[in-house]
């Protein structure tokens, strides 16, 4: 089993921890970290413990929360998470924590469980969610925008919204689900179309009063 690791601190993967069904027993012991982020794919543990950009990266997730979240809420679309669940999918061969997630109502009834933790609550996703949403960083690139692209198709995702602040202008995709792999959402002045969600949307930064990113997701 080969192990990921980003950034200087190290965390020690169990010897049993050998494939996918093995590194979800892991993920649901006490012995699992509560701190990084640490998901299992191309049959690898990666583990990243780098702090978080503040300006892009946590404040980029904030406002996907805030729109898609009271949306999701207001019209009673699904399940809409932000980071911190695990997602797993045996089809796949994964198990990640997305930095949000978004599951329709018709999908909670046939694509996606819900599933216990042993020690308490609800703890896992299994299955295809309707949309997934990853935001790039240094340390996270090649995870989200090859690796992840890859089993995120394989697992029938129906999109995977790709977000990265790092450049100017800055990158939003929505990346739609094809026989042959996943395919970027045609742009009309920065809107995209999102068929999960029936509506369109633009994702526009500016600087505050504060001289600091301040980003907007717009829906029409």
């Amino acid at each position: 089993m080969a192990t990921f690791l980003t950034e200087l601190d190290r965390v020690s993967v169990p010897h049993w921890v050998v494939d996918l069904a093995s590194f979800r027993r892991w993920a649901d012991s006490e012995d699992f970290p509560e701190n990084g982020r640490i998901c299992y794919f191309n049959r690898e543990v990666w583990i990243d413990m780098g702090k978080e950009q503040i300006f892009t990266h946590a404040a980029v997730k904030n406002e996907f929360n805030i729109v898609l979240g009271s949306m999701v809420k207001k019209h009673q679309l699904g399940l809409y998470l932000p980071d911190g669940v695990m997602l797993s999918n045996v089809d796949a061969d994964l198990a990640v924590k997305p930095d949000a997630l978004f599951v329709s109502t018709e999908g909670l009834v046939d694509r996606v469980r819900i599933l216990e933790g042993k020690r308490e609550g609800y703890v896992e996703l299994e299955g295809s969610p309707d949309m997934v949403l990853e935001v790039v960083s240094a340390s996270s690139e090649e995870k989200d925008t090859l690796h992840l692209r890859r089993d995120y198709w394989e697992a029938n995702i129906r999109e995977y919204w790709l977000v990265d602040a790092r450049p100017d202008p800055l990158i939003f995709d929505i990346l739609r689900h094809t026989p042959k792999g996943y395919r970027s959402t045609p742009k009309k002045d920065g809107w995209i179309k999102s068929s999960a969600f029936g509506q369109s949307f633009r994702l526009t930064r500016r600087v505050n009063a504060l001289g600091h990113p301040e980003y907007t997701l717009d829906v029409r």
